[in-house]
């Protein structure tokens, strides 16, 4: 069976769906491929959005345990009910998904479920699950075919006791002790799920700092939170075995330099250090589109490849592995080839950690600015002096807004604090307009709220923060 189409999609994550609803929206008629039977992509079904589930839900357990009784508040013969909470978390997923059902049925876009590989320059072979052959027509394709885990030397997953971040959503027992390689985003969302449901987890980092890309003034806060609330960290330290034992595993740990060997028991181990790009298996090598470093897709500005009428984004390209930025460049990608005018701002594009309290930046850090000689200020503002945050017994944490030396633009925001993510936006649209730090210090910010707290920090690279 044949079918015609003016665009083809191969992957219905963030990137994939995004870009086949704005290219309906434009007039294209538009076929989305995924191997899943639902749509979202690994952001929507075992990764953004499931975690987050677990971590709202998580973060609760904590509350009911650990901070409530400073509001008044006294609760006694709480009960977790692990399999509860993981029915919540696959409504939650079911839901949304379905969700983007609906949109892809308003919009007249045809999802077709199966394994997609290149036939031409113009044609993409679906086999579904029975091995059924659909072809697909188009003068226009995208691959947005997303990432999956990076896998260490001698680490096999069977995602029950060594398991990927899709395992890690899904556990049925709650683990006695967990070990976490890699101190990501990944690794410390899913390190905070288990730590505050009662495992006793432990973060193995080759580097010697977690998150290495975020600011480290930032991160060395986010450290010392994480092991307050009982993770234990070794960092500057690599996996070399891991062994199945009769009531667990046996991990061998060594000093990232070599030497310092020790063992680690571990009833779970996650696994991750990383992510790889999906382009295995679409034939690329058949219709001769070029890759770069880690196997990712070469593209230009407007997201071509070395073949006309392929173009690709998301997690296949260079840039952060990120759900938001893949939606970003759906949409440019879609608008480009309506003929219109669209680009994606790389430099304005926002970070997330989510665990408690919540790192969030954007722009510049402070070490990457000192590494390309650009001379900066810096202003920072403490939650602790921060109104709503203390009314809210709230108060770990701090703003830093880095501003130009000469010009005070805007060069990077970054906040830690459980409102976080949620405070970044007005930080990326501020850069967005390429705003200075005296432009947010003199914008009004409603009163009792943490966004003050930006205001305050802007005011402070300026030298005249009111409240401290």
């Amino acid at each position: 069976m044949s079918k015609n189409y003016d665009l083809i999609i191969i992957g219905a994550g963030p990137g994939g769906y995004v870009a086949a609803i704005r290219a309906a929206q434009l007039g294209m008629k538009v076929a989305c491929v995924d191997k899943r039977k639902t749509l979202g992509g690994v952001c929507l079904n075992v990764g953004c959005i499931p975690s987050k589930a677990l971590l709202q839900s998580s973060q609760k357990w904590s509350e009911v345990n650990k901070l409530l009784d400073i509001h008044g508040i006294e609760i006694s013969g709480a009960k977790l009910d692990l399999s509860k909470m993981m029915a919540r978390k696959n409504k939650v997923v079911e839901d949304l998904t379905r969700g983007i059902q609906y949109l892809f049925k308003k919009n007249n876009i045809d999802f077709i479920q199966g394994l997609a590989s290149f036939k031409s320059t113009s044609q993409v072979s679906v086999k579904n699950d029975s091995g059924n052959e659909t072809v697909l027509n188009a003068d226009k394709i995208i691959i947005a075919s997303g990432s999956s885990p990076t896998l260490l030397p001698g680490i096999y997953l069977d995602e029950e006791k060594v398991v990927s971040s899709t395992g890690a959503l899904s556990l049925n027992i709650l683990p006695a002790k967990m070990a976490v390689i890699g101190g990501g985003y990944i690794g410390l969302e899913m390190a905070s799920v288990w730590s505050r449901l009662g495992s006793e987890v432990t973060v193995i980092e080759f580097f010697d700092r977690i998150v290495p890309m975020m600011d480290n003034e930032v991160g060395q806060a986010l450290l010392k939170s994480l092991r307050n609330q009982g993770i234990n960290f070794k960092l500057s330290t690599k996996v070399t075995s891991v062994k199945k034992a009769k009531n667990g595993l046996t991990l061998t740990l060594e000093s990232a330099q070599g030497g310092n060997i020790e063992e680690l028991d571990a009833d779970v181990l996650l696994s991750s250090a990383g992510r790889r790009a999906n382009t295995e298996g679409l034939a690329l090598e058949k219709i001769g589109v070029a890759l770069e470093e880690a196997g990712r897709i070469k593209v230009d500005e407007n997201f071509k490849t070395s073949v006309n009428g392929i173009y690709a984004i998301g997690d296949v390209i260079r840039g952060p592995m990120l759900a938001h930025k893949a939606e970003e460049e759906g949409v440019a990608v879609a608008e480009y080839l309506a003929g219109q005018k669209s680009h994606v701002n790389y430099a304005v594009i926002p970070a997330v950690i989510y665990t408690h309290p919540e790192v969030a930046s954007v722009g510049k850090t402070e070490e990457e600015l000192k590494k390309s000689s650009i001379a900066y200020k810096v202003g920072k503002f403490p939650f602790s002096a921060n109104s709503r945050a203390k009314a809210n017994s709230d108060v770990e944490g701090f703003v830093k807004v880095i501003s130009h030396a000469v010009s005070d633009e805007v060069l990077g925001v970054h906040i830690i604090h459980s409102e976080a993510g949620t405070m970044i936006a007005e930080a990326a649209m501020a850069m967005e307009f390429k705003a200075s730090s005296e432009d947010i210090a003199r914008t009004c910010h409603a009163h009792p709220t943490h966004s003050e707290a930006l205001k305050e920090a802007a005011l402070s690279v300026l030298g005249r923060s009111i409240h401290i």
